[in-house]
């Protein structure tokens, strides 16, 4: 089974998967249990449910955290359970899933993984069809599905857990690799880091890597306000595009 579980509070889950370094969650309360994101194709998808209901049999809920394949593209696996999600982040979904699945088909089958190339041109992602922001009662406890700003993509979805001290962030954060920039509201990321500290979380869950700690989200939160700043100078003329990317402490920033 690709995945293996981080218990990073009571009853609350991080999944690690080897394809992309991708990060899943979970959240078991007495009468539910949440789901964070659902990895990128059918079959990806149907070994999450498979290792969740390995761990509980409670009614599934999910939340999807952005809209890119990776997160999202294996939502199939947990119908009916309701899937919450940002508004933006369906009509981004509706919008974009035809040419995400066409472009990371031709990646996967480049790199001569054609299992993941063929699991991933089969599949077609269900949109989220339930409301967020939201709050979520699982029994016994409560998951807070925010939009704290905009940073990796306009409709990035924030899931707090409050009495375990746990965020899971989706993109907004990376461990083991930088940032990634292609939809990024770069002016933005900063503030937006800096609410998701605002909660005082003990553990913040990625992506991408493993969870970390509120000192990795500051230091990380600085650098992209560095990266702002560079794209501030290059709008106003300050600096070359050039001069802004050889500046940068992260690479792949789209400048204007």
């Amino acid at each position: 089974m690709d995945g293996r579980w981080m218990e990073i509070g009571d009853g609350v889950l991080a999944r690690r998967h080897a394809e992309l370094d991708l990060t899943t969650g979970l959240v078991i309360g007495s009468e539910r249990a949440l789901v964070i994101d659902t990895r990128g194709d059918a079959r990806q998808g149907a070994e999450l449910a498979t290792a969740v209901r390995a761990l509980t049999p409670l009614p599934l809920v999910v939340a999807i955290t952005h809209a890119h394949f990776d997160h999202c593209f294996g939502t199939a696996a947990f119908l009916p359970a309701p899937v919450h999600a940002l508004r933006r982040c369906r009509e981004v979904l509706e919008a974009t899933a035809a040419a995400q699945r066409a472009t990371w088909a031709a990646h996967y089958r480049g790199c001569g993984d054609h299992a993941t190339a063929d699991a991933l041109a089969a599949t077609d992602p269900p949109l989220p069809d339930a409301p967020a922001p939201t709050d979520l009662d699982l029994g016994g406890r409560t998951a807070t599905l925010s939009h704290l700003g905009r940073g990796h993509t306009d409709h990035d979805l924030v899931v707090h857990v409050p009495d375990a001290g746990v965020v899971f962030a989706g993109d907004l954060v990376e461990q083991g690799a930088p940032p990634a920039f292609e939809d990024a509201v770069v002016a933005d990321w900063p503030a937006t880091l800096t609410a998701v500290l605002a909660s005082e979380p003990r553990v913040v869950v990625p992506g991408h890597g493993d969870p970390v700690d509120a000192a990795f989200v500051a230091e990380q939160r600085d650098r992209l306000a560095e990266v702002a700043a560079l794209h501030d100078a290059v709008t106003s003329g300050d600096l070359t595009a050039d001069e802004a990317a050889a500046r940068s402490p992260y690479p792949g920033v789209p400048w204007p």
